[in-house]
């Protein structure tokens, strides 16, 4: 089955997660991607060796791809890097503000030579501005968002447990690469776009920012409970088993009171008559909560909030994750062996996806250097 991207040449100077992530989904779509690496490989090929001795981070980010072993320094493999992006459709970098073009390959000289190609440069605060040049990692950047002041308990902020920051930009560089694939069509010409994990963060943190700017307070740490909806939060059954409910409206919240609680009259008392007065008692509607709940097993609780369509879900730990019944993978192959992955999340007519093996370091410099001369 034919791909979206299938004849796509993309080249991807790049290391970490955030480029990878944008290349690997470009991959995913049927685009040819070269990976270019040092002689050592991408230093995340080291983050750990959890996979058949591979890094977690490295198989999840580089299937499908081809690794060419290069040296930007060095003039006969700068001149054949040159070569391939003549024919490139994409180019993207994400090395320090400035390097890529201190070593010859800036975006904007790259497009005088090949005016149809789209280049992506990923930062971490951009190409311009007082914090350009500022090292930036994933949690150095939840923290300067203001994303680690408003998660966690009360007692004190917290990293998100996944790379947010990297995986953000990844996904906005994706977008951006084919709405320009697309504008070139029209027009015929390439463009040049920019993304950074700052600015990528700064969209997702709009809401606690507005709220903020506007009402004169950002949302608080509340744990496991949203900040501004109750009841929205993880609550324990009897059985020491915790499901995590949401009550949307007040007509929900009537019928949770009525069929859950078996409580009809507490949906319209004073403390609990709105969102609003339920946020400002969260503690004392807490205690309603669990008084009922303590009185079932987990599987008793979901029957009854699954009977009364109350949306509900389990607290589950990585290890119940992974045996998740809606959970769907796919098998990728790897230097040591096949790995199941996560699908990727969009499903193009019902078919499920398929995916080329993660490349060694350098697996096909041979054939690219054969190719381009």
């Amino acid at each position: 089955m034919a791909k979206p991207l299938d004849g796509i040449l993309v080249v991807s100077l790049e290391q970490a997660v955030a480029a990878p992530f944008a290349s690997s989904r470009l991959a995913d779509a049927g685009a040819r991607v070269i990976k270019i690496e040092r002689a050592e490989g991408d230093f995340a090929r080291a983050y750990d060796k959890a996979v058949l001795g591979q890094s977690a981070y490295f198989v999840w980010l580089n299937r499908g791809k081809e690794s060419l072993v290069l040296n930007i320094k060095d003039e006969d493999d700068k001149a054949l890097l040159d070569r391939i992006l003549l024919k490139a459709d994409v180019f993207i970098q994400n090395l320090a503000p400035g390097a890529a073009e201190r070593a010859g390959f800036g975006s904007e000289s790259l497009r005088v030579k090949n005016p149809r190609l789209i280049t992506c440069d990923i930062s971490g605060y951009g190409e311009d501005g007082p914090y350009r040049d500022m090292k930036a990692y994933d949690f150095l950047i939840q923290a300067e968002t203001g994303l680690a002041s408003i998660t966690g308990g009360p007692d004190e902020p917290s990293r998100v447990g996944v790379s947010l920051c990297d995986i953000a930009a990844g996904m906005y560089a994706v977008t951006g690469i084919t709405q320009a694939l697309l504008q070139r069509e029209k027009s015929g010409e390439g463009s040049g776009l920019q993304v950074s994990l700052f600015d990528a963060l700064a969209d997702w943190m709009s809401v606690p920012l507005l709220l903020n700017d506007y009402a004169g307070k950002g949302p608080e740490r509340v744990g496991l409970n949203h900040p501004g909806i109750a009841p929205y939060g993880a609550y324990k059954a009897g059985d020491g088993d915790s499901v995590v409910i949401s009550i949307q409206n007040n007509r929900e919240w009537i019928k949770f009171c009525a069929e859950v609680l078996e409580q009809p009259d507490l949906a319209t008392a004073a403390d609990f008559e709105n969102n609003d007065a339920r946020v400002a008692n969260r503690e004392k509607l807490n205690k309603e909560i669990d008084a009922v709940f303590q009185t079932m097993t987990r599987p008793e609780l979901g029957a009854k909030l699954k009977a009364a369509a109350i949306a509900y879900g389990q607290l589950n730990t990585v290890e119940d994750f992974s045996a998740h019944p809606q959970l769907r993978r796919i098998t990728v192959g790897s230097p040591e062996g096949d790995v199941n992955l996560v699908a990727p999340p969009v499903k193009t007519g019902g078919d499920e996806a398929t995916a080329l093996p993660v490349p060694a370091v350098g697996a096909h410099s041979e054939a690219i250097r054969r190719e381009f001369g």
